[in-house]
């Protein structure tokens, strides 16, 4: 007799299905698991058998063979215990086979026929209901997380018996309820910001065009402050794009079980020393990097120039692509990583260099490998270019508030919603995605435009690349205005954000 449970691992970002099959045959007694499992599947049969006879159930001496189908996709973790064990019973006529089929199975068994482990249960619940499954059997652990997928109800079990007894129909079970809204951190506002007009307006733009902004400046000038308050500006995620951000953290295992759906942008500021690996993914068994965890928000570099060479350049592809792939060599998977990159960075490694009272004791040498550490081809990927300069004592004795951070979070919003409105013809969601073919017809170029744009290409030797970011930076600050159409002032603001790097030392 063969007997078929529908359970899932996780390939990429995504739930893929698994049939767990399991036959009967007559031969020397004895359990084979086959189907490219990784050591924590092919420990399932001591496992499973084990969790069994302590369940009081006995296997009839028979060979029983286990077949996790498709057999070219390799099944990584202890979550088919559940599935194999539910498949044996079912052989054995424990219960109705047929009451399998609407449910997915996922689960770890301890000896004793105890349920439990965790894992992405998010993106296995959107599996579940994309297959139009009744419900989901899972440990009490995921089911929180499952339940955060509307549509498909998700019963904890904490053992193998009260499964048995659910299938039978002796037992009901109730489906987990989701959790409360999830609480977000308290983020500092903008108007405890003094000064910095030229840094908050460039955040602004950043935030309505999703663009990529580098702030250099001497230390305490108030770029980690800054970078810090960008959060409250930006607009709340889509539906979509929260499932999407929520399902990244539930495979990075970043969501708590009393965790709601991700509504805000993710905000991720990696320490400096993080490797290549930490920074883009990766590792034997690929995971999300921190390119990946920003999807859909930012990533903020404090101390840029501190970073590793080699961990800086794995943002190139990123950055322009929007996505990151990993290769191995069983395999490839591709990562989404469409974020805004926001970099801070002293002008040189004692950070004193240019101050008006300080003395730099950095050495030529010293200063020139530092600023090396960010490459041409990255740099030219950088919409922004800005100078933070320390505010004066008599703004920070100011009593009076600046511009909070809801006043800006409208305008963005607003600007956010016209890049929205463009989609219906066929046009990205954000100016930061415009193609140059796009950027043609949104971005007309007159004579003065023009006569602007010759101006910037013979100073600032700007390549193809950093042409057309100077264009998507015009549109977006067109937008946070209200205007059809870039003016020779949008162009020209756009051009003073990409200053020869050299003259900023």
């Amino acid at each position: 007799m063969v007997s078929r449970v529908l359970s899932c691992t996780v390939s990429g970002l995504h739930a893929v299905p698994v049939h767990v099959e399991l036959d009967l045959a007559g031969g020397l007694p004895g359990l084979t698991i086959v189907g490219l499992g990784d050591t924590a599947v092919r420990e399932s049969r001591e496992r499973v058998l084990a969790a069994l006879r302590n369940s009081g159930y006995q296997l009839p001496p028979s060979r029983i063979t286990v077949n996790l189908a498709p057999a070219d996709l390799k099944k990584v973790g202890s979550g088919f215990d559940l599935p194999i064990a539910l498949g044996a019973l079912a052989t054995m006529k424990a219960f109705p086979a047929d009451t399998l089929s609407g449910f997915m199975v996922v689960g770890e068994l301890s000896l004793t026929g105890e349920i439990t482990g965790g894992g992405p249960a998010f993106p296995a619940a959107l599996l579940a209901k994309r297959a139009g499954m009744e419900g989901m059997i899972l440990p009490v652990e995921m089911a929180s997380e499952a339940s955060l997928v509307n549509g498909c109800p998700s019963y904890p079990v904490s053992r193998l018996s009260e499964v048995t007894e659910f299938l039978r129909g002796n037992l009901s079970l109730k489906p987990a309820s989701p959790p409360l809204a999830r609480k977000e951190p308290d983020i500092p506002d903008m108007s405890e910001i003094k000064g910095q007009g030229v840094p908050k307006r460039a955040l602004e733009i950043a935030a309505a065009g999703s663009h990529n902004v580098l702030m250099i400046g001497y230390p305490g000038s108030g770029k980690t402050m800054l970078a810090k308050r960008l959060p409250g500006i930006l607009p709340d995620l889509s539906h979509d794009e929260a499932v999407e951000v929520t399902a990244i953290h539930s495979i990075s295992g970043l969501l708590l079980p009393e965790d709601g759906i991700i509504t805000r942008p993710p905000f991720r500021a990696p320490h400096h020393t993080i490797s290549h690996i930490g920074l883009s993914g990766g590792g034997s068994s690929p995971r999300p990097g921190e390119v990946t965890l920003a999807h859909h928000g930012v990533l903020f570099l404090d101390e840029m120039s501190e970073f590793k060479r080699s961990a800086l350049e794995t943002l190139r592809q990123p950055l322009e692509d929007g996505r990151i792939v990993i290769t191995r060599a069983a395999q490839s998977i591709s990562y989404p990583s469409r974020f805004s990159l926001i970099g801070a960075s002293n002008p040189c490694p004692c950070g004193f260099l240019g101050h008006e009272t300080r003395h730099c004791v950095c050495g030529p040498s010293v200063i020139n490998r530092y600023r090396r550490r960010l490459s041409g081809p990255l740099m030219d990927r950088i919409d922004m270019v800005v100078e933070v300069h320390g505010v004066p004592l008599e703004a920070i004795s100011d009593i009076a508030p600046g511009e909070s951070s809801g006043k800006i979070k409208k305008r963005v919003v607003k600007a956010r919603s016209v890049q929205r409105e463009r989609t219906s013809s066929g046009l990205p969601p954000l100016n930061s995605l415009l193609t140059a073919a796009q950027l043609q017809d949104l971005v007309p170029l007159g004579r003065e435009h023009r006569s602007l744009m010759e101006e910037a290409v013979k100073r600032l030797g700007l390549t193809a690349r950093g042409y057309h970011r100077i264009l998507r930076v015009a549109r977006t600050l067109a937008d946070l205005e209200g205007e059809d159409f870039p003016g020779p002032e949008h162009l020209a603001e756009a051009i003073q954000f990409r200053p020869v790097i050299g003259e900023l030392y």
